[in-house]
C-alpha cells in the first residue's frame, strides 16, 4: 500500500516528537561550508536524518545530515545541517519533505543558505546576495498532488510574488552593513545538475534576469511560501558562472572559497538569527 506524503510527514513529526519536545522559532537550512554554526550553539537535542522516517541522507561532501535543535544567543533554533538534492536521484517531495517537517514542529521563520555561481559580473567570489527573488521554471514544483490542499495555507495556487520576506531580507542586510561585510541583493535560478552550466546556458540565464545559479534553495522557498513561513534566503558567490572567466570549473575551487569565507558567513548568520527572532 503506498503511503501519501502527508502521511510522511506526520510519520517524521511523531519519530521526532518521541525525542524531543522542542519547539524552534527559525529553522536554518546549512549549505556546503556551513556546518561550523553548529558548534555555536547550545544542543538541546541532535536527530539524524537517517533516523527520521522517510527522511533521505545526502550522497554530497560537507552535507553532515542531522537536525540539531538547539540555542543561538538565546534564539530556539533548528539547524538542518546539510540538505538533499535533486542532482542526487531524490524526488522533489524528497528535498522540500524537511521543510514541511520544520514547519511541522513549530517554525515558522526559515533561513536558507547556499552557494552559488555568479552571473552578475558586479560579484565576486566570496561575496553574500540576499535573495530577492528566484526563477524556478527548470525544476519540478514541489506543489502538486494532495499536498496543495492539505498542507499549509491550504491553497492550490499560492502567490509567488513575495518569496522572500523583505523585513527579514533587510535585517539580514543590515547586519552585513553593520559587521562590513560585502553584500549584494540578485535573483537566484535553481538549475538540477549535477553537471556545471554551459557557458551557453549562463547567458541565457543572464538574459532572463539571474545574478546567481545554484542547484538547491528554489524548491525549499517554494514549499516554505505555500505554508505561510516567513523566509529568507542567503547565498555565498563561490566562482564565477561557466564562461565569465577563462577557467574551469572545479568543485575543489568552490570547497576551497567557502572554507575560506565561511567564518564571515557564520558571523553574519548568527547575528542575524538574533536579529530577525526580534521580527
Amino acid at each position: 500500500m503506498q503511503i501519501s506524503e502527508i502521511e510522511k510527514i506526520q510519520k517524521g513529526r511523531e519519530y521526532i516528537r518521541s525525542k524531543t519536545d522542542f519547539i524552534p522559532d527559525i529553522a536554518v537550512v546549512l549549505g556546503s561550508g556551513l556546518a561550523g554554526l553548529t558548534r555555536e550553539v547550545e544542543v538541546v537535542h541532535e536527530i539524524s536524518y537517517g533516523d527520521v522516517p522517510y527522511l533521505k541522507t545526502s550522497t554530497t561532501p560537507f552535507h553532515d545530515g542531522k537536525m540539531i535543535f538547539g540555542v543561538l544567543s538565546g534564539v530556539k533554533v533548528l539547524l538542518m545541517s546539510g540538505r538533499v538534492h535533486l542532482y542526487e536521484g531524490y524526488s522533489v517531495e524528497d528535498v522540500v519533505r524537511p521543510i514541511r517537517l520544520v514547519y511541522e514542529l513549530g517554525a515558522k521563520k526559515l533561513i536558507l543558505t547556499n552557494a552559488s555561481g555568479a552571473i552578475n559580473t558586479d560579484y565576486h567570489p566570496g561575496d553574500l546576495v540576499v535573495i530577492k527573488d528566484h526563477i524556478s521554471s527548470f525544476v519540478p514544483s514541489p506543489i502538486k498532488g494532495d499536498i496543495r490542499r492539505l498542507i499549509g495555507t491550504k491553497l492550490d495556487f499560492p502567490d509567488m510574488c513575495k518569496v522572500y520576506d523583505r523585513e527579514l531580507s533587510n535585517a539580514v542586510l543590515d547586519i552585513c552593513h553593520e559587521l562590513e561585510t560585502v553584500a549584494h541583493e540578485g535573483v537566484y535560478i535553481q538549475v538540477s545538475g549535477a553537471q556545471y552550466e554551459t557557458p551557453a546556458e549562463i547567458n541565457f540565464y543572464r538574459i532572463i534576469g539571474a545574478d546567481l545559479v545554484g542547484m538547491s534553495t528554489v524548491v525549499e522557498a517554494t514549499c516554505a511560501r505555500h505554508l505561510g513561513m516567513r523566509v529568507v534566503g542567503v547565498s555565498m558567490a563561490t566562482n564565477m558562472a561557466a564562461g565569465i572567466e577563462k577557467v574551469k570549473l572545479s568543485h575543489d575551487d568552490v570547497k576551497r572559497v567557502a572554507d575560506r569565507a565561511q567564518s564571515k558567513f557564520i558571523r553574519v548568520l548568527k547575528e542575524s538569527i538574533v536579529k530577525i527572532s526580534t521580527i
